[in-house]
């Protein structure tokens, strides 16, 4: 089982994504939502996502900006990148756990409610010089 450990872990090492990033985990949205959110910012600048952010009237956006929000703040402190410099490269929300509860209903039945959540991820770049 064992076999190769070392190399492997060395290959993953090298090709290790190395681009700043922040993830969220476990939020009580649905990732439905989230995503109608996500996809109005994709590619954008940062500044210029944040600001089409708080302008989506979206119960998603204050958590997506706060996401943004720390991913630039992994770019300046662990690989000092300019803000002014960052985009969106990409954005995806993931289905997370999901907490199953019953509503009560005529003769003694029950429907369920799903109550989902999501994981988002945000994955800054520099902006490409053409």
């Amino acid at each position: 089982m064992a076999t190769r450990m070392r190399e492997k872990a060395a290959y993953r090492r090298e090709n290790k994504d190395t681009r700043p990033k922040a993830h969220a985990r476990y939020l009580r949205i649905s990732p439905f939502k989230v995503r109608v959110v996500l996809d109005t910012i994709r590619g954008k600048a940062v500044n210029d996502a944040i600001a089409s952010l708080r302008a989506t009237p979206k119960a998603a956006s204050p958590m997506v900006i706060k996401l943004i929000e720390s991913a630039v703040a992994n770019a300046e402190h662990n690989h000092n990148l300019s803000r002014h410099d960052l985009i969106v490269k990409e954005i995806y929300a993931d289905a997370g756990p999901i907490m199953k509860r019953m509503q009560p209903v005529s003769k003694g039945r029950g429907h369920r409610i799903n109550k989902r959540t999501s994981h988002i991820t945000v994955i800054l770049d520099g902006v490409e010089e053409n």
